[in-house]
């Protein structure tokens, strides 16, 4: 039986992969932080027909808990199909802030991890020569919204080097490139949302079904929805000025009263 493990699997985005997957016929291996939360998704999984859910309770941000998730990535035992580097949260704090707290965790998590994680299975599936790691990025990451675009841009730069680099190996590397998705990733990072129109709001589900068809065509980057595809296209190619431009009227749009002061 195929095995897909999940980072961040058990709201938001994640979530949807993993049931995504369980209907595909994976076994899934979920790993969270919330062991309790890991349970209640475990069982609602499976009540829902997944074929079998491990989890595994780790804060990736510490690297103990990350060495643990490499380690069942590099199982020969039980060895894993197909990688989600999922993990993630919103971050809303000044680049200039003298507490880097946040953005220290956040480069732990959406990048240090990224990279382990994805060393891990890429070394694993290559001596299977086949296998998939999905790393999840954001369109974010062709504008300049601070911390949160420059992780996603590291992201997405890590994933077309990795492909580069396990091009011939039987092993797919791709990223996702979200937009604005319905989760509840904005409200906990304390994001304002009511300027964005509704029609670019994307639901989970039909992104992560786009999202594997395109993993399954060898797609490297994949940018669900027609319309935020034509965003992709027009960041990637409008003068960097004028994309800063945009960026600052983005971010003072979704600014909290709060963080305003």
């Amino acid at each position: 039986m195929a095995t897909a493990l999940v980072t961040g699997g058990t709201s938001g985005i994640g979530a949807a992969f993993a049931r995504a997957l369980a209907l595909r016929g994976y076994h899934l291996v979920l790993v969270a932080r919330d062991e309790e939360r890991l349970r209640q998704t475990a069982d609602a999984l499976l009540a829902e027909g997944a074929p079998g859910v491990e989890i595994i309770s780790a804060d990736l941000s510490v690297r103990a808990d990350l060495d643990r998730v490499a380690e069942r990535l590099e199982s020969t035992e039980k060895p894993v199909d197909f990688l989600v580097n999922n993990a993630g949260f919103g971050i809303h704090g000044s680049l200039i802030a003298r507490d880097t707290s946040v953005h220290e965790r956040a480069l732990s998590v959406m990048c240090l991890a990224v990279l382990v994680l994805g060393g891990a299975a890429g070394r694993a599936m290559t001596a299977r020569r086949r296998g998939t790691i999905l790393n999840v990025s954001s369109v974010a990451g062709t504008i300049a919204t601070g911390n949160y675009s420059a992780v996603k841009a590291w992201t997405t730069a890590y994933t077309e080097g990795l492909a580069v680099e396990l091009k011939g190996s039987g092993v797919q590397v791709s990223a996702v490139l979200p937009g604005w998705v319905r989760t509840e990733f904005h409200e906990r990072a304390g994001i304002r949302t009511k300027s964005i129109p509704s029609f670019l709001w994307l639901d989970s589900d039909e992104l992560v079904a786009e999202t594997l068809r395109d993993v399954a065509r060898g797609t490297v980057l994949s940018v669900p929805s027609a319309r935020f595809k034509v965003l992709f296209f027009f960041t990637r190619h409008l003068p960097r000025r004028t994309i800063r431009w945009i960026s600052g009227r983005i971010s003072s749009s979704r600014r909290t009263p709060e963080a305003a002061r």
